[in-house]
């Protein structure tokens, strides 16, 4: 059975809930919801699976903190065998505005801590689902504002790329990075 790993990039405690830099796992959690599924905790991360037609999916929220999540996805890749061709990071990113989102197949982290540590364990070739969280913060103020609560004002704005991430993770299992790129990066920009 082929196997995927899909990484949510956030950090673990109920401190850090509704953070922007927690996006990655809310995708998840919506996956997880409309799946039916619910999450353990193991190493590393908080896991759950399920299966599409035939491919087993491992959902990871790692528990390592942004900036060691390197750790846990490394982890998960070696433990259930799975190539990195495999693999989809989801990331906050304050490049993009809020409630837009950029599939790529690979690329640099972008200054983002939580991809930073992924490229030194294991490369930049794997897909990575940026979700923009917008940058409305003054100089210096980038820690402050990705580690802030996004609104229920911006939660509206924010929820309708959270659903097309849940799609997104669906077509890349179903239909590859390269099909799921052009399907769906012409509907996160903003």
């Amino acid at each position: 059975m082929d196997k995927y790993l899909i990484c949510g990039l956030g950090n673990p405690g109920y401190e850090y809930d509704g953070t922007r830099h927690n996006t990655g796992f809310m995708v998840l959690d919506a996956f997880a919801k409309a799946s039916n599924i619910v999450f353990e905790d193991k190493r590393y991360g908080f896991v759950a699976e399920t299966t599409i037609k035939g491919r087993k999916i491992i959902l990871l929220k790692p528990t390592t903190f942004m900036n060691l999540s390197g750790n846990a996805v490394r982890y998960w890749l070696n433990k259930e065998n799975i190539d990195q061709s495999r693999l989809l990071v989801i990331s906050d990113d304050v490049a993009l505005p809020l409630g837009a989102f950029r599939l790529k197949g690979s690329g640099s982290n972008g200054g983002h801590n939580g991809l930073g540590h992924i490229q030194q364990l294991i490369g930049q070739n794997y897909a990575r689902l940026r979700m923009g969280v917008g940058n409305d913060y003054p100089r210096g103020g980038q820690v402050d504002w990705v580690l802030g609560h996004y609104s229920d004002e911006q939660m509206k704005e924010l929820q309708p790329a959270i659903n097309l991430g849940v799609e997104i993770i669906k077509s890349f299992v179903l239909a590859g990075i390269d099909i799921t790129m052009n399907q769906f990066n012409k509907l996160g920009k903003k």
